[in-house]
Formats: structure tokens, sequence, C-alpha cells
């Protein structure tokens, strides 16, 4: 009889166990193995870290943002990708040629190349995946990123059809591709999420594929798979065994937490919960910076905190109002007293880490746009105001819109404060979900919005050809000929000089009129338990965790 309720004890403590391992429930441990953290003999390695804000959809052809990017980036690749160095090397492809034109980029897929399903990642599948971002039915956003492919503008415009389009798949492991113009970022664009592949069979098959991955149909080719979203609560990634390099990935799963709070989430990662932190409560930051803390680091990012004007609603479509609403922002006050990150005040829209065609830095060598001049933005707001036939009690009650966020919202006090004390304004504040407020910008359903943008290659276009008139990301409504003529050219001719010279007369025309109001340039933070190696970070992206790994605590 003992030995018969030990055998059952035993089994009970087997099945518990089996179910710690798989269950991946909010309060788990951080290694899903029942164990301290960092323990891993004979346990699963899974990484547990918070995604910040429910993604709007794991679907590269539809993806808008970081919160979508980043479980997206461990799930997809393209045919090219960053390594830990931040160089753009092959991905999927195994070979690329370019013409002597520039013009024509041949890819050579991979023959293990593979998708989730043990299915092979086909040439088909890329040009299926980036006609389907092009064709007009399935509206996205990010459209505008392969007008760089012969006729994809066209094709998106109605004014050409798909077979147009410079992309085709000669055989299964052979894509050849052809622009408008030369680019000399396009091996850096195609490793952009919006180029990233869609197993066509799996598209075409089921058009909603990417809502429910515990139905079957979630089929990716990245490092890791996704088998369960539960909405607004977590993503559950496991290692994908058919990925090509899958000898490299050491980790058994990722767990995203979906929490909004930036405290709820510290206080997971604080209390041993997650491994790993991306953006930790500014409070935070500064301690573990005056501390010294070997956990926090501190990366540069290609990005711009700004304030998105509706330019179609007055009086903010004066432009001196909005230029005064600009000149009464104290930046340094906020980065020194709010964000405490080691951001820098913002002097323009496009960041410091740039180069332009003579090595120089683009910001430096385009100069300051930003300063503070409590004097002239009241000389200019009256003025403004006066050209609209309007008062400072038609300013009184608009209301600054920003994603649920404890730096966001201590930001949005600031200036609320400085726009009273310095212009006599008393405007609202509204915070909501994160997706609520992209939602709510892309309908032109706001007066000043909170917004930030960052780069999706190392070229100063990518912050700013977003403005030009009608792009689907140019929420303020705003449109310049003259700018888009600049972008235009800056995205077509083969002078280094003139290129880098129509962009600087670009951001000049969009710092004249303030569309936009910049704050400051992002720097990007996170926390790293010490058991865990192998995080890398690029400018253009959160940090990949791809070859991290969860080692023995020392």
């Amino acid at each position: 009889m003992k030995k018969r309720n030990l055998r059952i004890v035993t089994m009970l403590l087997a099945l518990v166990m089996l179910v710690t391992a798989c269950g991946g429930g909010n309060n788990a441990p951080a290694n899903n193995g029942g164990g301290e953290a960092g323990e891993t003999a004979g346990k699963e390695k899974i990484l547990r870290t918070n995604n910040s804000s429910e993604p709007g959809t794991l679907d590269p052809a539809l993806a808008t943002g970081t919160h979508d990017s980043w479980p997206m980036q461990h799930i997809y690749e393209g045919l090219m990708k960053y390594n830990e160095k931040g160089e753009v090397v092959e991905g999927v492809a195994k070979e690329m040629k370019v013409s002597e034109d520039g013009l024509t980029y041949t890819f050579v897929l991979r023959d293990d190349a593979k998708w989730s399903n043990g299915d092979p990642v086909t040439a088909e599948d890329f040009e299926f995946s980036w006609k389907r971002v092009l064709d007009p039915e399935t509206a996205s956003e990010y459209s505008y990123q392969l007008y760089y492919l012969k006729n994809g503008e066209a094709y998106n415009n109605g004014e050409a059809t798909a077979d147009d389009v410079g992309v085709k798949a000669i055989d299964d492991k052979t894509l050849e591709v052809t622009l408008e113009s030369p680019t000399e970022y396009f091996p850096s664009l195609v490793a952009f999420y919006t180029y990233y592949p869609t197993q066509k069979a799996t598209v075409e098959k089921n058009p909603d594929w990417a809502k429910d991955p515990s139905k079957g149909d979630f089929v990716t080719n990245g490092p890791f798979k996704c088998v369960d979203w539960k909405h607004n609560e977590a993503i559950e990634l496991v290692k994908n065994d058919q990925y090509y390099e899958a000898d490299r990935i050491k980790l058994d799963g990722i767990h995203f937490d979906i929490i909004e709070d930036q405290n709820t989430a510290w206080q997971r990662y604080e209390g041993g919960e997650y491994d790993f932190l991306y953006n930790p409560p500014t409070t935070i930051v500064n301690k573990l910076k005056q501390s010294d803390s070997k956990e926090l680091s501190l990366e540069d990012e290609l990005s711009t905190y700004y304030y998105e004007i509706n330019t179609e609603k007055k009086p903010l479509n004066n432009v001196k109002v909005r230029e005064a609403l600009s000149l009464a922002i104290d930046r340094k006050s906020i980065v020194e007293n709010i964000t405490q990150g080691g951001q820098v005040p913002a002097e323009g829209m496009v960041p410091y880490g740039l180069k332009d065609d003579a090595g120089k830095d683009f910001r430096e060598a385009n100069g300051n746009f930003i300063k503070e001049d409590d004097k002239e933005a009241v000389k200019l707001l009256e003025e403004g105001l006066a050209e609209e036939n309007m008062t400072k009690d038609d300013l009184n009650g608009l209301v600054i819109v920003y994603n649920t966020d404890e730096n966001h919202k201590k930001i949005a006090q600031a200036i609320q404060e400085m726009w009273n004390s310095k212009l006599g304004i008393s405007m609202k504040l509204e915070n909501m979900e994160f997706q609520t407020l992209i939602d709510r910008r892309r309908q032109g359903d706001f007066s000043i919005a909170r917004a930030g943008w960052v780069g999706d290659y190392a070229d100063p276009m990518t912050m700013l050809d977003l403005f030009t008139t009608g792009n689907p990301q140019n929420n303020s409504r705003w449109g310049d000929s003259e700018f888009d003529a600049l972008i235009k050219t800056g995205k077509t001719t083969v002078d280094s000089k003139v290129r880098m010279d129509s962009m600087k007369e670009a951001e000049k025309i969009l710092m004249r009129d303030k569309p936009v109001i910049p704050i400051y340039f992002y720097t990007a933070p996170y926390v790293t338990k010490p058991y865990v190696t192998g995080v890398f970070k690029i400018m253009m992206n959160y940090p990949f965790l791809t070859y991290a790994d969860i080692t023995e605590e020392k």
C-alpha cells in the first residue's frame, strides 16, 4: 500500500511539473521550470519579458508600430537581416547581386529556408507578399515603403496591375527585383518588417491566418514561432526547429506579457518574474544610472519623440500658432527632470547618428531648428489667432491625447503647464491604450497627439518621407508641394550630394511649418538579469532576443 501511494504521489508531482513547464501563466517563474530564475539544468529556457502594448496585428503587411514589430522580428525573417554588429547581412537570401546601374537586385534564396510547417520558403512567397502589401485592397499603411519597386506606387494607386510591379520569382529560389531608381539603402529596406514574407498558400487559404495562432495556420519563417496570443494578456513564442540556424537558438521560447503600466512591469522584473525588460520607468532608470547598475543598458536609438498637430483644426491650421506652441516648450527641463535617460532635446525631426554625403552627422550639418523663446511665442500666438479671427478661448479646452504610460503622462502635464503659464492656454489631457491612440490619429480624431517615430532603416529619408502629402502615416494632414518634390528628388537621384541636400531642405520646410513639434531624441534603456546573455540592439529596432541564452546564475 505504501509503495502504491508513493507511486501516486510521484505521478502527481510529475504532472504538476509538466503543467508548470508548459502552462506559461503570468506569475510563473522566469524560466517556466518551477525553480529559481537562472537555473537551467534540465529545464526549458523561456525568457520572460513585457511587450507593453497589445499588437494591432502580427501580419507584416498590416503592422504599423513597435508594439507589432518587436514580437514580429523574432518570428519572421526577410531576405536580409541585421547581425549583432548592426550590419545588414544575408537572411533568407544566401546571395544578393546588384546590376551595374543599381536598378536590378537578384536574390538567391537559401536551400534550407523553411516555413514553420516544414514547407520551403520560395521566391514566389516573397513576390506574393510584396504585391499583397501594394494591393489597394490590403490597405497597408506602409505600402509606400514598397514604392521603391518599379510601378509599386502606380499599382497601389490603381494605375498599374500587379504584373507590372518590379518583383518576379524567376524560379523557386531566385527573386528578381527592379527598382524605380537606384536606392543605396535598399538592402536595409528588405530587412524591414513590411518586406517580411508570408506564405502564399496559408494566406490564400485563410485570410484570418494571423489572428489566432492556436488554430494552427500561423505559419512564419523566423527563429521562433507564435503558438498562442491571448489578446491584451500575453504572447507565447517557441523555438522554430525548422529555422535554418536552429542550432544557434539557445532559448526554448519567449513569453511576452502585454502590460501597459511601466511600474507593474518593473515590479515583475524586480520580483524575478521577468528576465529582461525594455523601457523601465524613468525614475528607475535614473536610480540605476546613479548606482552604476550592471543590469542597465542605455543604447542609442534612431527615434524622435514629438507632438503631432492636426493642421485641419482651427486655429492649429495656422503656422504661427503651431510655432508659438513649440517655442513655449522647455525641452531641456523635460529630459533632465522627467525622462532622465540620456535623451537629447530635439533639434529637428532627424535625430543624431546618420551621416550625410560628406561624412558629417546629418543633424549637426543641417543645424538646430528648435528654440525656446517665450516672448516670441506670445507674439506669434497673438498674430496667428488674429489671422484666424479667433482668441485664446478657442484653444482652451483642446485635448492633448497620449497612450497610457507614466512617462507620457508626466510630459503631457509638463507641456500643459508650460502652455498655461507662458501662453495663458488651458488644455485638457486624455490617455488611452496605444492601439486606440494610433486609430484616433489615423482617423484625424485629435487636436494634439503624442507620437514617436523609430527609423526603419539607416538613412535620413526614414524620418522624413512619412510627411509627404497623402502618406497614410502623415496624420497631421499637412502637405507642401515643394517638400514633396524634394523628397522625390531624394529618392530618385543617383547623386549623393543632391540627395542629401534635398533632404536637408525638406527638413527645413517641415520645421518651418511645424505640423509636428519634436520634443526629444530617444535613448533605449533596458535591464537584463545577470544570467541572461546574447541580447543585442541596433539603432532601428527594439532589442533582439534571438540569440539570447539563460545561463546558470553566478
